[in-house]
Order: C-alpha cells, then structure tokens, then sequence
C-alpha cells in the first residue's frame, strides 16, 4: 500500500512515542491520568496553586524527556519524509520526537502542541524550559512572561483549551490531499483529532491502522496490525 500511493499522511498517537520510553496518558492500568486527574485550562488561569502543579507535574517529566529518542517507528516516517512519500506528519505527541528524527518543522502537525517550550498567553513569546526550571528551582513559583508579565505554560492544548486553528486546518487540508492514511500508535478515542483519519477514509483514501490494541476505527480500517511500530513500519520500509 505503501509503494501503490502517491501522497500519504501520517496520523501518529502515543503508541510510537511509548515506544521511546515516553508513558502514555490513557491506557488502563498504566496511563498518567489514571494517578492523578489532569488539571483543566480554566483552572490554571485561575489558580496560582493549580499553576505550581502543572509546572512541578512538568519538571518531574524531564528526566523521561530528555532522555527520549526517535525510535525505529520516528525514522521510518522520516525516511517516507525524505523520499516523498509522505507529506504531513500529524500528530497528537507533544514531545517533539518527529522533528528530532529529521522530519522538517514545516511538516510536522503537532495537534495538541509541544510541551519541550513554553509560551506566554499573552502575548506568544516562547520561553525555554530549562530556563523555567533553574527559576522555579530557586523560587517555588513560575517567573511571568519576560515580555510582557503574562502567564507562562508548556506549549501544549490542556483539557479545556481551545484547540488551535491553524493546526487543525493543515490536518484537514493534509487528509483530503491524501490517498493512503498511516496511523501509527493512536487509539482514535479522542476527538476531534480522531476524526482526521476517518475523514480521509471517506474521502476515498486508503485507511491504515498499526497499534497493540483495538481502535475506534478498525471496523473501517483496510489494513489492521495489532503490533509494535517500529517492529512493522521499520520492517516495510528497511529501517532499523
């Protein structure tokens, strides 16, 4: 399928970064929000408590963070990349592991954002997180924006928050150009996002489906393969 096509679009979920050493959210049992509830959007801007959280919950991420690296299933796509078979990366990660393999900014659709930087809400001026962390180590308290003294946050969609608009348009312009839809890793259950690949199925593309348990989408799906990543793509495009 993947020789047969012309434009694909890859729809990747948590299952190719777990593959990394990066946890989930999700899976029952072993997922993040199964130990502790996640902290909704409006919360953070109103409480100075909730705030500290969210950034301690962060910090005590960075160890995992920086020591994930692209996997066999990251450097197959990015072969695809370079080859041209694959335009568009969309992805619900927010670990930036795409762009560390070699697949240019430019191509990467990061849906739920990027949590390797942080943001002002005030007015966008990005902030480095190390830089974040030696301040909060100091003080126990995130510093404000050093533009304009707004709120900082990692650079990611939390639950709440709106998702953002122009991602949300490239995914949709990048599914209805393609005619072969990867989805590598993702449990499709969570919307809007999912509806990405079932939209390019009903626009006549091809609908594939590589994760270690059942999705949303199977039943639709013209190829299922309950395996590892980088264990199948790795193997159908050469990469080790």
């Amino acid at each position: 399928m993947i020789e047969g096509a012309r434009r694909i679009v890859v729809f990747t979920g948590a299952g190719i970064s777990t593959e990394s050493g990066i946890p989930d959210y999700r899976s029952p049992g072993t997922g993040t929000w199964e130990k502790m509830k996640p902290i909704y959007f409006q919360e953070f801007l109103a409480s100075p408590a909730a705030r500290r959280e969210a950034w301690r919950r962060r910090f005590e991420s960075d160890a995992t963070m920086r020591a994930a690296e692209p996997n066999r299933g990251h450097r197959a796509i990015a072969r695809l990349v370079r080859e041209g078979k694959v335009r568009d990366v969309i992805t619900q990660n927010i670990d930036g592991l795409h762009q560390a393999s070699g697949v240019p900014e430019a191509q990467v659709i990061e849906l739920h954002g990027n949590t390797t930087y942080a943001t002002c809400l005030a007015c966008g001026l990005r902030h480095e997180i190390a830089d974040i962390h030696a301040a909060f180590a100091q003080t126990d308290a995130v510093p404000d924006c050093r533009g304009c003294g707004g709120l900082l946050k990692t650079a990611t969609v939390s639950f709440g928050q709106a998702m953002p608009q122009e991602p949300m348009r490239r995914a949709r312009e990048a599914v209805l150009a393609a005619d072969l839809c990867l989805v590598l890793g993702s449990s499709l259950l969570v919307y809007p996002a999912a509806g990405f690949p079932e939209m390019a199925k009903r626009n006549g593309a091809g609908l594939v489906i590589v994760n270690r348990q059942e999705t949303g989408l199977d039943d639709i799906a013209d190829l299922v393969l309950h395996a590892g990543i980088g264990e199948v793509l790795g193997g159908a495009v050469g990469v080790n």
